[in-house]
């Protein structure tokens, strides 16, 4: 039997092995003082650093070699669950007994891995080529080993859960309010952008006029549009009876989600004539000659065709805003985005850290659920999507 040589794993193999070589670890007096690197073998029992690195060694050569992919997501499964457990391992074992202020953190070679894995499992799943339930599916169960992971306690000797536990109520509150902020505004851009959107496919003279104030919109940078809006905002809130009652204030929540909505509209409307313009012109034919009413036909027959592009748009901009919620704790907004600052300002990373990979997480299983959505009413329409 011979093998050949996969391309991308290679560099996945030499990714991996640059991050055995790199520091597993980051010891440190306390929370915020600069730690000492440590390597695989001095931050883990020697017999688990062995597994770890043994097991690293056996996926990093199944990615390197040209096998089946299923063979591959195996690997790179196993290496992932290995790699997370050893981490966790190392907090318990690097960390002096009957010290509270000690702190100990995943390090490059750490993250290395995790990359170099994640992307040999991305990389099966789709040579794969699997059904829109089937990738849910393996979404599933990720989020699952990780809660069981958290469940299980594997992690709780690292810096990251430390934080957590001290805030834990803090953190489900803005977890809560940067949903909000995300997923509300979000179904306010779709109530307003869809109507739109077909306005402006109906009215191609007003198409121009509607899509280059929105691109104007788009052009401004986020913190601007979030300071721009504090002063007619906070005027409201002022001289509208009423206004400073429903939650309208200069900072806080409101010019978080106005600016949200803002950036939010433009995908959903270009997409949305895209969509309707895509419709062939012998099904809105067939359509009237079946005696259809144009509010009939706009319903029946060509918003479902278009419906394929339009989720695109909005999976476009819940992963957008997810990730721009984060910002907003800058004027007050709250969300994930209060640990990013809180942790920049104290020079905590591990605080940093506790913001950030739920907001990374939170776009991924957006994205995936989705792209799973498109693609099946896509398959059901005999649309596509379109970015």
């Amino acid at each position: 039997m011979t093998f050949r040589i996969d391309k991308l794993g290679l560099g996945i193999g030499l990714l991996a092995a640059y991050g055995l070589g790199s520091p597993w670890a980051t010891l440190r007096a306390n929370r915020i003082v600069q730690g000492e690197a440590v390597g695989l073998f001095a931050a883990l029992p020697l017999w688990a650093a062995w597994l770890v690195f043994c097991v690293t060694l056996a996926a990093g050569a199944i990615a390197i070699l040209s096998v089946r992919p299923s063979t591959r997501l195996a690997a790179a499964s196993v290496a992932l669950a290995t790699v997370c457990a050893g981490v966790g391992s190392a907090g318990g074992f690097l960390l002096p007994p009957d010290n509270s202020y000690a702190r100990v953190s995943p390090a490059s070679g750490f993250w290395i891995l995790l990359f170099a894995f994640a992307l040999l499992a991305a990389d099966a799943i789709t040579r794969m080529k699997p059904r829109p339930i089937t990738r849910l599916s393996y979404t599933a169960l990720a989020v699952a080993a990780i809660l069981t992971f958290l469940f299980l306690g594997v992690w709780s000797e690292l810096s990251i859960i430390k934080e957590y536990s001290v805030r834990a109520d803090a953190f489900w509150a803005e977890a809560m309010r940067h949903m909000t902020l995300a997923l509300g505004s979000l179904l306010a851009a779709t109530i307003a952008g869809i109507p739109l959107g077909v306005f402006c496919e109906r009215k191609v003279g007003a198409r121009a006029i509607v899509l280059n104030t929105l691109n104007l919109i788009q052009t401004i940078p986020s913190i601007a549009l979030f300071g721009m809006l504090i002063g007619p905002l906070a005027w409201i809130a002022v001289n509208v009876p009423g206004a400073a009652a429903a939650g309208i204030r200069g900072i806080g929540v409101a010019p978080a989600f106005v600016a949200l909505l803002l950036y939010s509209i433009l995908p959903i409307v270009a997409n949305t004539v895209a969509g309707l313009e895509g419709v062939p012109g012998a099904t809105r034919d067939a359509a009237k000659g079946l005696g259809m009413t144009s509010t009939q036909r706009l319903w029946r027959v060509e918003f479902p065709l278009a419906l394929p592009v339009i989720l695109t748009a909005i999976r476009i901009v819940l992963v957008q805003n997810i990730g721009l919620a984060t910002i907003a704790a800058l004027i007050g907004g709250g969300g994930f985005g209060t640990f990013v600052f809180q942790g920049l300002g104290q020079m905590a990373t591990d605080l940093v850290l506790l913001g950030a990979l739920p907001t990374v997480a939170l776009a991924f299983v957006s994205a995936v659920v989705l792209d799973a959505l498109i693609e099946t009413t896509a398959a059901e329409t005999g649309g596509k999507g379109a970015t």
